[in-house]
Order: structure tokens, then sequence, then C-alpha cells
């Protein structure tokens, strides 16, 4: 993305501020960013913390924008989408908004062509996201480049051809932090119980997954093989695997995932439906 081109962020929580703050170091001047917000406290430590400018709600400036990210929640979006409809041109708009399908959002704009669907998910706070990508048929090439260079500011990307795929970023990727701390916590329970103070307790469990995942990250072996070579026959790791085979742990997480998948395709049925 140019460096002299203008994006516009409406809503300034979470993953906007992640996104702003990984373009501004990617040396992204201040004055190119503009916040919409409807909380003057949010947007007054923005000014202050980041140097952006802002406002409290759609007003011409939208008009000077090249990219419009809408950083809202998803039963906000159709009434964003109608406050911003009388200063689009042909920007470029990217949804980081679950479960709100880029074809709906075209039409309630009257066959928009120029959006892109980003699911990003929350390590992108601390520059370690993934997100999946979908953009409409008649985004063009420059735009495509411009939405990857806005969500690698917070790490990886990756494009799906069809926009159904990205129920199942939502529950991988999206959702999958969730679990994550959710194996985090069992295992610091299973500390605690063992006789770990709390924060040792805590200390070891992500350590451990931290660790873990970069040996995944930097091998060049599948993760099976790594599971494998710490798993000896009879031994310590071997009789907690099988306890948690036992227990169904692997086919819970994958029926929750599926579970997942289907109640993004669900809410993306609920509110796009709204006309």
């Amino acid at each position: 993305m140019q460096r002299n081109q203008n994006i516009a962020f409406i809503g300034g929580g979470n993953m906007a501020v992640a996104l702003i703050r990984g373009m501004l170091a990617a040396s992204n001047p201040p004055a190119t960013v503009h916040v919409v917000d409807v909380s003057q406290q949010t947007l007054s430590r923005l000014e202050s913390e980041l140097g952006v400018s802002t406002a409290l709600q759609p007003d011409a400036t939208l008009a000077t924008a090249d990219v419009i990210v809408l950083a809202v929640k998803p039963q906000q979006m159709r009434d964003v989408i109608a406050s911003i409809q009388p200063w689009l041109k042909q920007q470029l708009l990217i949804s980081v908004a679950a479960g709100i399908r880029a074809a709906d959002m075209s039409r309630w704009l009257g066959d928009y062509p120029a959006i892109v669907r980003a699911m990003p998910n929350t390590p992108a706070l601390v520059q370690k996201g993934i997100s999946g990508l979908f953009a409409l048929p008649d985004v063009s090439a420059d735009q495509r480049a411009v939405a990857e260079q806005v969500v690698s500011a917070v790490g990886q990307y990756a494009w799906f051809e069809q926009e159904a795929q990205l129920d199942a970023v939502t529950a991988i990727s999206g959702s999958g932090p969730a679990y994550v701390f959710y194996f985090i916590e069992a295992l610091e329970q299973a500390a605690r119980d063992m006789g770990f103070t709390p924060e040792q307790a805590t200390r070891f469990a992500i350590a451990t997954f931290e660790g873990a995942a970069s040996l995944a990250v930097h091998a060049d072996e599948p993760v099976s093989v790594l599971r494998e070579r710490v798993t000896s026959k009879g031994g310590t790791t071997f009789a907690a695997l099988t306890s948690m085979q036992e227990a169904g742990v692997a086919a819970s997480i994958i029926s929750g995932a599926k579970a997942a998948a289907a109640r993004a395709r669900e809410l993306g049925d609920e509110l796009g439906s709204q006309d």
C-alpha cells in the first residue's frame, strides 16, 4: 500500500487499534489514518497515543479515504453501512466483522463492487495473528494488494476463493485462540492439583504452549511426528495421551470446531437477511 494512501477506520476497538499500530509501525504516517467511533474517550486516547485524526460520526473526511476498514460489531454493520454510503465513491471497503458476508454488504450498497472481507484473530493484538481473506470478483489486483498490506501489519494471511470458506476460518483461527486458552486453563488446573503454586502453574502451562508452538513453526516435520517423538510407549506421555484418547479429547475438539463453523453460517444467514 502506498504510504500516502488515506485509510479510515469505522470503529476504534481492539482489532482496529491493532491494525493501526501495525500500519504505523510499517511507516504509514499518522496523518493518513482517520478513525470514527461513538466513544469520545476512545477517540481522545487514539489521538493522544497514535496521533491520528478522529470523528464521532462519519463525515466528508471519508470521501478523501482510499480505504475504509469496517471494524464494528456484526449487529451494527447494517446501520454503519447506511451511515457511510453518502461518502462512498470507489473506495476499497475491508470488513473485519465476523459473520457479515461481503455479498450482503454489496447488496446493501446497491451492488458496491470493491469489498474485501477479512477474518483476523485476537493474536493480531501482538502482531501474531492470521487472517482469512475473500474478495468480491470486481476487486482489482491493486486493491487485493492493499488488503494484504493492511492485514499483514498484524500477522499472516491467506486468500480463499469461496466466501463460505471463511466460516471454517472463523471456526479454526477466529475461535481457535479460545480453544488454546481453554487447554491452558486445564493444564494450569492440573498443575495446581499436583502442588504447583498458581503462579508456577500459569508460567509452566503458558511456557509449554509457547515453546511447543515455536517448535512446530520451526520444525520440518508434521506435528504428528513431533508428538510421537515425545511419546515413548509405556511412558508418562503415553499414559497421558491414552487417557485423553479414551476421553475423546481429539473428537471433542473436532466436533467443537465444526459447531463453530455451523454457527458462523447461521449468523451469516441471520445478519445477511436484513434489508
